[in-house]
């Protein structure tokens, strides 16, 4: 039994290589990575500065709330930490009135309805 082992394959290598380098081109092309570019990293609105470690708590914000309108100048975006994007968001929807994500049903039953009789049976 022959146990020799094979060096890396050099190709495959090459391959995952060349794909990590498309995927991070691709990426820089979405608009956070471009905005990272564009503003430095402190949040718009407390001012908290971010490095390479926080980095992932600094969001983008559109300011006019349209996702898909993303100009190549930047003009409808502003880097906020994660916890004034969520502020903001809920300002807007407090001011227009406007809760699509948090559309819940009316409760259709009630959890308590026998438990006048069931405290009856256990008393007595």
């Amino acid at each position: 039994m022959s146990t020799s082992k094979s060096g890396p394959d050099s190709n495959r290598l090459d391959r995952i290589v060349a794909q990590a380098r498309a995927d991070a081109s691709e990426r820089e092309k979405g608009y956070r990575e471009r905005a990272l570019k564009m503003y430095p990293w402190i949040c718009g609105r407390c001012a908290r500065e971010f490095t390479r470690t926080n980095l992932q708590e600094l969001t983008v914000h559109h300011r006019n709330h349209n996702h898909d309108d993303n100009p190549a100048d930047g003009s409808n975006w502003e880097l906020l930490c994660v916890y004034c994007h969520d502020n903001e968001h809920s300002r807007y929807i407090d001011h227009t009135g406007n809760n699509d994500e948090a559309q819940v049903a009316a409760a259709t039953s009630n959890p308590f309805a026998a438990l006048r009789e069931l405290m009856a049976k256990k008393g007595g």
